[in-house]
C-alpha cells in the first residue's frame, strides 16, 4: 500500500512540474524556431520548474514526510538541484548558442552584448539571479564548514540558504515573465502559484523553528 501510496505521490510531482509546463509550452502561441532552440527552452522551463519544486520538499511538507523517509527526500533534492542547477547556469551559453550556426553576430560577441546591457532592469534581474545561483550553489558545497562557523549553525545555515534560494527564485521569476518567449499568461501565473506556495512552506518551516522565547518564573518576595 505504502509504494501505492509514494507511486502516485511521485506521478503527482511529476504532472505539476513537468505535465504543466509542458502543456502550457504546447498549447502557447508562441512562433516556434529551431529544434536546437526549442529543445534549449523546454530545457530551461522544465529545470526552473524543478527548482521550484524544491520548496516543496521542505519539512514542513507533511504529507510528504508521511510516505518517503528524510534520506530519501534529500537525495532527490540533490540530484533534482545538481540537474536543474546545471541547466541554468548554462542558460546564458545556451541562448547564444544557436547563433554559431546561423549567420550575423558571433555568440561570444552576443554573450558580451548580453551581459554588458544595464538599462534593462528584467535583464539586470536575470543578471543578479545568476549571480545569486553560484553563491548559492558555492555555499551548498561548503555548507558543513559554513555550519560551523555560523553561532546558530545547522538553524542558520538554513536560513542562509532558504533566503538565497528565495532571492534566486523572485529575481529569476522578475526575468523569466519579462523577457521568456513562451512564459505566457498561462505558465506566469503556475510559476508565480507554485513560488508563493513554496515561499509559504519554507516561511512555514523557519516559523515552527524559531527559539522560543522562555518564561520567567516569578517567585514570590521573601517577607
Amino acid at each position: 500500500m505504502k509504494f501505492t501510496v509514494q507511486r502516485a505521490t511521485i506521478l503527482c510531482a511529476i504532472a505539476i512540474f513537468v505535465g504543466l509546463p509542458l502543456m502550457f509550452y504546447a498549447l502557447g502561441d508562441a512562433p516556434r524556431r529551431s529544434l536546437l532552440k526549442e529543445a534549449i527552452s523546454l530545457a530551461t522551463l522544465l529545470a526552473f520548474a524543478a527548482m521550484l519544486g524544491q520548496f516543496f520538499m521542505a519539512r514542513s511538507n507533511t504529507w510528504l514526510l508521511s510516505v518517503f523517509q528524510p534520506p530519501q527526500i534529500q537525495k532527490v533534492h540533490k540530484y533534482i538541484a545538481y540537474t536543474a542547477v546545471a541547466v541554468i547556469l548554462a542558460h546564458p551559453a545556451l541562448i547564444v548558442l544557436p547563433r554559431a550556426f546561423e549567420g550575423g553576430i558571433r555568440p561570444w560577441d552576443a554573450l558580451i552584448t548580453m551581459v554588458t546591457t544595464f538599462d534593462n532592469l528584467a535583464l539586470m534581474a536575470g543578471f543578479f539571479a545568476y549571480l545569486i545561483l553560484v553563491v548559492l550553489v558555492v555555499t551548498a558545497f561548503f555548507r558543513k564548514p559554513i555550519i560551523k562557523r555560523l553561532s546558530t549553525h545547522y538553524r542558520g545555515w538554513r536560513y542562509v540558504h532558504g533566503g538565497l534560494a528565495v532571492s534566486f527564485t523572485v529575481l529569476a521569476l522578475w526575468h523569466a515573465i519579462a523577457l521568456g518567449r513562451h512564459t505566457d499568461i498561462a505558465l506566469s501565473v503556475l510559476f508565480l502559484g507554485l513560488a508563493v506556495t513554496g515561499f509559504g512552506m519554507l516561511a512555514k518551516l523557519y516559523w515552527a523553528a524559531r527559539p522560543k522565547p522562555h518564561k520567567s518564573i516569578q517567585t514570590e518576595p521573601a517577607s
